[in-house]
């Protein structure tokens, strides 16, 4: 606790040089930004629930860092949606802005083959972290920790700690409250209730970028669970995507998998996976030629565990005709009974409608409140574009709140 948190009375008075107060509420990539945004041109409050900011930083870092992606202007505008929301802080801050901010910090970032942005080799999730923290205690933002958004009263919002419970004299308050994704990282989506008593609507969270669940015969599973495809296409209603899924007890995941989940989401049932994308129909059928049934997944470089698969998904006649084999091979469909559960979801999709903000991301009818990050209806793949979508929205609002100023 810090001594703001030791007199109340000091929570009202961080505005007296004339400053704008701004309070955020969250501690997350959005937050942290529009911190460091404001903090030259506001007295800036930042109140975090846990125990330190930043921890879905930590959890992401774990599976490989991806702070943003190499694309840029349009073509960075394309992974997301709905079409056009997050245009204008995109074209503001997209993947290039933000690598020269983290440079800034000494955050020295790469590029990887697939386009996905690594910090330098040697920088650690957390010393990223603890750049941006450095930074913002430099710059006199004060981070709360152990503080957590209660509600609203009057116009105004009530915080709570362990001591006590208080309200905000801010001029402007930023909620980051993220969605419902990675729980262990405060995400638990439990303030949608309270947005609902001031008569905001909040969407019900859903899964996005996690995994879909198939109904596997049993010998299938036993024998590959745990296995990837790699090098596949997999297309789910109109969306389609290049890349590796993993056999899991439950069904599929992976990067060839997260990008088709909205599809699934909107009522596709099944995923059409091509497995052998570098090679043509046609191409597959000339290696088979008057090759013996044993011998088509050897002709056509299929894999133990894709031929068994393909078998397991096909009728016992495309095992004996090779016009049927290339077919499936090419086109093989796998059932979807479901997505995996929001607590395992790398992202969420719903919250704050996209149409109850303004362009600078506050509430149409609480324009002094602004809503930031993963607790608003948009989505985009992983690869790190949810990451750059956090950062471009929190540089946005904030620097709406200093022209407006």
């Amino acid at each position: 606790m810090n001594l703001l948190d030791q007199n109340p009375d000091l929570h009202l008075l961080c505005g007296m040089s004339g400053k704008l107060r701004v309070a955020i509420i969250g501690g997350g990539p959005a937050g942290l930004m529009a911190a460091a945004t404001l903090a030259p041109h506001a007295a800036v409050d930042l109140y975090e629930h846990g125990k330190q900011p930043g921890r879905k930083f930590l959890v992401a870092g774990q599976g490989g860092f991806n702070l943003t992606n190499a694309v840029d202007g349009d073509a960075l505008l394309r992974h997301y949606s709905p079409p056009g929301f997050l245009d204008a802080a995109l074209r503001a801050f997209g993947s290039g802005a933000l690598r020269e901010w983290l440079a800034g910090m000494g955050v020295e970032t790469w590029e990887g083959s697939s386009g996905r942005v690594f910090p330098r080799k040697g920088i650690k999730p957390v010393q990223v972290l603890e750049r941006i923290l450095q930074q913002l205690g430099q710059q006199d933002v004060r981070i709360h920790t152990e503080h957590a958004f209660t509600g609203f009263h009057e116009g105004k919002v009530r915080v709570e700690n362990k001591e006590r419970s208080f309200l905000l004299e801010a001029d402007r308050v930023i909620f980051a409250l993220g969605g419902a994704s990675w729980p262990v990282t405060g995400s638990t989506g439990i303030w949608p209730a309270l947005f609902r008593g001031i008569g905001v609507e909040v969407l019900p969270f859903s899964s996005s970028n996690c995994g879909v669940e198939v109904a596997w015969p049993a010998a299938f599973i036993q024998a590959h669970e745990g296995k990837p495809l790699k090098n596949v296409r997999i297309t789910a209603g109109k969306l389609q995507a290049w890349g590796e899924a993993t056999i899991t007890r439950h069904g599929l995941e992976g990067n060839a998998i997260y990008p088709v989940v909205p599809a699934l989401r909107d009522g596709v049932q099944e995923l059409v996976i091509d497995l052998k994308p570098d090679s043509t129909g046609a191409r597959l059928l000339e290696r088979i030629g008057n090759k013996a049934a044993r011998h088509f997944a050897e002709a056509v470089h299929l894999g133990r565990m894709e031929h068994a698969l393909l078998k397991a998904f096909t009728p016992k006649e495309a095992s004996r005709d090779a016009g049927l084999f290339v077919r499936h091979a090419k086109a093989l469909r796998i059932p979807v009974t479901g997505l995996r559960p929001i607590g395992e979801a790398i992202s969420t999709v719903g919250g704050i409608p996209v149409d109850a903000l303004t362009p600078d991301f506050s509430l149409r009818d609480h324009p002094r409140f602004f809503t930031i990050g993963e607790m608003v209806d948009w989505d985009a793949p992983t690869g790190g574009f949810l990451l750059q979508g956090c950062f471009a929205m929190g540089r946005h609002a904030a620097q709406a709140m200093v022209r407006d100023t």
